[in-house]
């Protein structure tokens, strides 16, 4: 006779880590960074242009509509190359891709004034202060590519 299996021990279904897109943008030795404004997450702090991957959507993929609806940047997601992933730990367990584009169209405007209010170029070796502490650990790393796990 077989018997259901309780409650306790069925399998759990997860609906996943959520999962974000960070690029830097880079010119001259600097690069682009937007100050968060009305999203109430990391509001008054430098980041890069990004966002969360969305269901079916490839994480290059992702990068480039970001950066397309974010600041007008149109880039080729081939073009994006791999810099490192954070796997950190903040109101949930997160990953974050991080990405290098070189080559763009267009040149970078605040589309999402509701999100940002503010673009600047800043040299990669002297981030203001008031950047998101992940994206600032992230940005100082030496060499590409890199791993990081963060408040663990």
């Amino acid at each position: 006779m077989v018997s259901a299996v309780p409650a306790s021990t069925e399998v759990r279904r997860h609906a996943g880590i959520p999962t974000g897109v960070h690029v830097a943008c880079e010119r001259g030795g600097r690069v682009l960074l937007m100050r968060r404004a009305g999203t109430g997450f990391f509001d008054g702090l430098y980041s890069l242009p990004g966002g969360h991957v969305e269901e079916g959507e490839s994480v290059r993929a992702a990068a480039a509509r970001e950066l397309a609806e974010e600041i007008g940047l149109r880039v080729q997601a081939e073009a994006l190359e791999w810099v490192g992933v954070v796997h950190r730990r903040s109101d949930s367990n997160r990953i974050d891709f991080f990405l290098r584009a070189r080559v763009w169209q267009g040149e970078p405007q605040i589309l999402e004034p509701d999100k940002c209010d503010c673009l600047v170029w800043c040299d990669a070796a002297a981030l203001p202060a008031e950047t998101v502490p992940y994206v600032h650990v992230a940005l100082s790393q030496p060499q590409a590519p890199w791993m990081l796990e963060l408040g663990w």
